[in-house]
């Protein structure tokens, strides 16, 4: 497992306002909006999940002691490798595994939150997961990984509904049948069949 401090380029000693200026400087450079047409767009991404495990490992660390004797123990070097493990899970898509996995943590964190969310939403299940992002946002109000992700969830519902809203306005099922049937007679017109029971 890779040391926080170095991923962030700082001394063991660092204090916190040394990591937080170095995490801002360094996720506002790998953050993927800031490399959107980027070729080395998935470095970037990977880096900027670095990033923040970093960031999210010294000041989880901090809040409950000093960074090297909680990187010491080996009941937190677990828990955060297996988070870590369950991140790359999320990233290869399995997020059914994730979920199992994250079941088994014993300590429900602000992280443990996040990925939770970010699980149910790959799933489908929108609500559920916007209400665990919800949380960690809640336990951690100034991280960006995890308020940018609800705000993500947020904009998606909120175009759904305007989707809907306006389907809902402009077409009605008599429309739809009656569309359907126009097509099926331009394709036998033209020698196809789309509806094959007309």
């Amino acid at each position: 497992m890779k040391d926080p401090y170095e991923v962030l380029g700082l001394s063991r000693g660092a204090s916190k306002e040394e990591v937080k200026s170095a995490y801002r400087k360094l996720a506002k450079k790998y953050h993927p909006d800031m490399n959107e047409n980027n070729p080395l767009q998935d470095l970037a991404e990977e880096k900027f999940k670095e990033i923040q495990w970093a960031y999210d490992e010294i000041m989880n660390a901090s809040s409950s002691g000093s960074y090297a004797n909680s990187y010491n123990d080996n009941s937190s070097q677990n828990s955060s490798s297996g988070l870590f493990s369950i991140r790359q899970l999320i990233q290869t898509g399995r997020f059914n595994e994730a979920v199992r996995a994250l079941n088994g943590v014993k300590v429900r964190n602000a992280e443990w939150n996040y990925l939770m969310g970010v699980c149910y939403v790959n799933m489908g299940s929108i609500g559920q997961g916007m209400q665990f992002v919800q949380n960690a946002v809640r336990m951690e109000p100034n991280n960006f990984e995890y308020k940018n992700f609800l705000s993500q969830i947020l904009n998606m519902q909120q175009t759904y509904q305007n989707r809907a809203y306006n389907y809902n306005r402009s077409s009605s099922s008599v429309d739809c049948c009656t569309q359907l049937i126009c097509a099926d007679c331009l394709c036998e017109c033209l020698g196809g069949d789309l509806i094959s029971c007309c």
